[in-house]
């Protein structure tokens, strides 16, 4: 006998259902069911995703928060150097790559509906941190950092979210579902630096709190659609497993060495891509930023659709092949100081991170399909997913740093970009010898 799709903890609507634990589960899920799929699971996948979208959108909107009011803190009181401003900027990057890891073991743990709803609420505390503070010029650096890193709760949303709409869609969707997902949390990120910009702006001046403020409602309003509309599946089981089993192959560190390049980029370019346009051209506003960062979100899913047709790896490596053109351009720019050649440049390294990222992500089903059995390869590469996911984020740090070192060091940022066209080009021949080089092991297979 079947329990009711959706149940109350405290009621059984169906004889002989005895439910276990609290909340609102699916207890008889099952999408790789066509009958199923079709009269009822479709609906109710749908429904999940786009509060997940929305929950996760505003994750990424929090996580790019100090991105935003870094450039203006020096105007209303603070008095930060170069270098300290971008480590205000990478911290969450970092913090937010670590949380990656637990955050997708929540969902198993307590269900995907319950955890949307309290890592929801949870960026009422980055948000409101960082209102107080910013209102605090004397405030010492030490804590200043301490804030920031709070924005990082915004980063772990990602990988709690993907792992969450994993469970609702059969295979033959999940991509589709989970490019869906992914381009919309990214979209927040160039999202916050249009719209924040203009709401701290007042006739009187900065209201910089107003960055953190703005988000208190969305996020209560993320919270109620959470609790209200989304579903815990309770066939949804911890993963660990998968990890350890992902964690023993090679191709799980090398796509998570090039995710540090395409997501990884994405992260670090959108974060310190306003305090650049400030620090390099006097006069430049920094709220043309977003267009960077809303670039980067849109063109992941074009990279794996491209990917579906020509090849995941194929696709990696022109999209290396772009970021490399933009940091050569970037650097060019820098030496004629040319703003309009600097900010075009930007704008392909990020169709290149989005195209690479859409791409990258199609690699890993491809890449263990061919290197074992169906049912061990899902498994692997559901392990793989979440590794990646957390190393590559890591970018989001290494890259802020980079321009901070590279500063302080040289007086220019030319060292940092040169650094990374040579990752990328090392990246792309990487990523060549491993999945395209003639006699290659898997060089027959469409990776």
């Amino acid at each position: 006998m079947s329990a009711p799709s959706r149940e109350n903890a405290r009621t059984a609507t169906t004889a002989g259902a005895v439910p276990t634990r609290r909340g609102r589960w699916l207890t008889d899920w099952d999408p790789e069911d066509p009958v199923f799929w079709k009269q009822r699971g479709r609906a109710v996948a749908r429904r999940n995703l786009v509060v997940s979208i929305f929950c996760e959108f505003l994750g990424f909107c929090v996580w790019a928060l100090w991105s935003v009011v870094v450039p203006s803190l020096n105007s209303v009181g603070f008095a930060l150097t170069v270098d300290q401003q971008f480590w205000l900027i990478a911290l969450p990057s970092l913090v937010g790559a670590t949380l990656r890891i637990p955050y997708t073991f929540a969902v198993p743990v307590l269900g995907g509906r319950t955890w949307t709803v309290v890592s929801a609420l949870l960026l009422l505390v980055p948000a409101l941190a960082l209102a107080w503070v910013v209102q605090r010029p004397e405030t010492p650096f030490g804590v200043l950092l301490a804030v920031a890193a709070l924005a990082g709760l915004g980063g772990g949303n990602f990988a709690s979210s993907m792992t969450n709409i994993s469970f609702f869609f059969p295979e033959h969707e999940k991509g589709r579902a989970l490019g869906l997902n992914a381009a919309g949390g990214n979209l927040g990120t160039g999202i916050v630096q249009l719209a924040v910009p203009a709401v701290v702006v007042t006739g009187a001046g900065l209201q910089l709190e107003r960055a953190g403020l703005v988000f208190v409602p969305l996020v209560l309003v993320a919270a109620l659609l959470a609790w209200r509309l989304m579903d815990n599946v309770s066939t949804a089981k911890a993963d660990v497993k998968d990890f350890a089993l992902a964690a023993t192959r090679k191709h799980t560190w090398i796509i998570s060495f090039l995710y540090i390049g395409t997501f990884g980029s994405f992260i670090g370019y959108s974060g310190a891509f306003p305090t650049l346009l400030k620090t390099q051209f006097v006069g430049a506003s920094p709220s043309l930023a977003f267009l960077g960062a809303l670039i980067g979100a849109l063109s992941r899913p074009l990279g794996g659709m491209l990917a579906d047709r020509f090849g995941g790896a194929r696709i990696t490596i022109g999209s290396f092949a772009v970021l490399a053109l933009g940091a050569v351009g970037a650097i060019t720019a820098l030496q004629q100081s040319s703003f309009t050649l600097f900010f075009a440049s930007f704008l392909v390294l990020f169709v290149g991170t989005g195209l690479g990222n859409g791409s990258t992500y199609r690699m890993i089903p491809a890449v263990f399909r061919a290197e074992m059995a169906l049912p061990v390869a899902r498994k692997a590469a559901a392990g793989c997913l979440g590794i990646a996911g957390a190393v590559g984020a890591f970018g989001g740090f290494l890259i802020p740093r980079a321009f901070a070192m590279s500063t302080t060091a040289t007086g220019s940022i030319v060292t940092a970009l040169v650094c990374f066209l040579l990752a990328y080009l090392g990246m792309a021949v990487l990523t060549w010898a491993v999945y395209q080089r003639r006699g290659a092991r898997l060089s027959g297979v469409s990776i």
